[in-house]
């Protein structure tokens, strides 16, 4: 069986050295636009742009590694089209036919249009290399940066700004940062640790445009004030790559459509990743993360090699913010309670997410152990009483 894999990410990464594991030793091949082997995202706004990571560290794994597999990568190629009937794939630099496609082509940062001046020069989205190799030299000490967009991209890139020393004012149109992912306890966190290492977090501001003739040189806001700015980043989320699965006909649903075990609309074709939506718990999700990347492509590949094992996510997530980490664990869509605990070190503590009585969330600030009962409780169904957690003066006696 010829398996043909377009994207090379963590999840083309994953699905491949499963696919090996399990036993498959047919043809296996991966695409992938950028000119390098599947690489780690997450450090790219972090570890890497703050130069405390090389690329050797970044790659998930060694070229010799892929070659003692007998995979072919397929570097600095293009995925054009894909004929389902033929089971053809054709590319910029020729043609691939498959017994079976896996898509896990990841997402693609948004910009803002560019009647805002989301296209000028140095304006600048984070989502691979060549967005850091044209950011980095940028980064110097004493200059300004504007982010727009107070996610965890946005928060995260913030941060590293503040370390390498340039001035950073992050502007954030809703109500809060974190607003659509974050209860305002987490946030709250957050915002005191960027406020303490003397990032300007502006909330509640609309944003005008970025102005500048040849390149940016600030944003304008709503109310008619002009931020300067060297360059702006905008962290203002991604949406799931999904043009060439369209083009081929195949379901999309908040990214590419598939079943309980990774199957498109179409037999033959498979997903995973940041691209693919899947049922769980009576509802279609989309998980943005690492996590869901490795487990989703395992159990793709799993199923094509026959299981019939449907996926069941366990989410978990995590961001780092200068010298803090945030562990979250599970998906807190719908909670109707919080509970929050105090941690035991500066910037520290914990947001527990109920939902009808059960915890089906947890975010931990520097706060190891919260993480790992909260996760611990949450992946086996578990769940303790709100005011019982609130009150607990031994979290791991929860676990008993």
């Amino acid at each position: 069986m010829r398996i043909l894999i377009i994207g090379a990410g963590q999840a083309a990464a994953s699905l491949a050295a499963r696919l090996r594991a399990k036993g498959h030793d047919g043809p296996l091949s991966v695409i992938g636009a950028e000119p390098v082997a599947p690489y780690q995202r997450p450090p790219l706004s972090k570890a890497y742009l703050l130069g405390e990571m090389g690329l050797d560290r970044l790659m998930l794994r060694g070229a010799d590694w892929w070659a003692e597999n007998n995979i072919d990568l397929h570097l600095g190629e293009r995925a054009l089209a894909i004929d389902p009937a033929a089971r053809i794939v054709t590319t910029d630099k020729g043609s691939h036919g498959y017994d079976a496609l896996a898509l896990t082509l990841g997402a693609t940062p948004r910009r803002l249009p560019a009647s805002m001046g989301g296209h000028l020069p140095g304006t600048f989205t984070i989502r691979d290399l060549a967005d850091i190799a044209a950011i980095a030299p940028l980064m110097q000490a004493g200059r300004k940066l504007i982010v727009i967009g107070g996610g965890y991209i946005g928060l995260e890139a913030a941060a590293v700004a503040r370390k390498l020393g340039l001035e950073v004012t992050l502007v954030e149109a809703a109500p809060r940062i974190l607003g659509r992912v974050a209860a305002p306890e987490t946030a709250d966190m957050i915002r005191a640790l960027h406020r303490a290492h003397g990032t300007e977090i502006l909330e509640a501001t609309a944003l005008a445009r970025i102005t500048g003739k040849d390149r940016a040189d600030g944003v304008e806001l709503a109310d008619g004030r002009h931020l300067p700015a060297d360059l702006v980043i905008m962290g203002i989320g991604i949406d799931p790559d999904t043009a060439l699965a369209a083009s081929a006909g195949l379901t999309l649903d908040n990214g590419i459509a598939t079943d309980a075990f990774g199957r498109t609309s179409d037999p033959a074709i498979w997903a995973a990743g940041d691209c693919a939506s899947f049922p769980q718990h009576g509802q279609r999700i989309r998980l943005e993360s690492v996590g869901n990347a490795i487990d989703m492509a395992e159990a793709v590949a799993d199923n094509l090699l026959g299981a019939q094992t449907p996926y069941a996510a366990k989410p978990w997530f995590w961001s780092d913010q200068f010298d803090a980490k945030l562990q979250i664990a599970g998906l807190n869509a719908g909670y109707d309670r919080t509970v929050s605990r105090p941690g035991e070190g500066d910037h520290g503590g914990s947001t527990w997410y109920f939902r009808e009585g059960q915890l089906i969330a947890v975010d931990a600030l520097n706060d190891a152990r919260a993480y790992m009962v909260g996760k611990r409780l949450i992946d086996a169904g578990r769940s303790v009483e709100p005011d019982t957690l609130a009150a607990a003066t031994d979290l791991k006696a929860l676990l008993k």
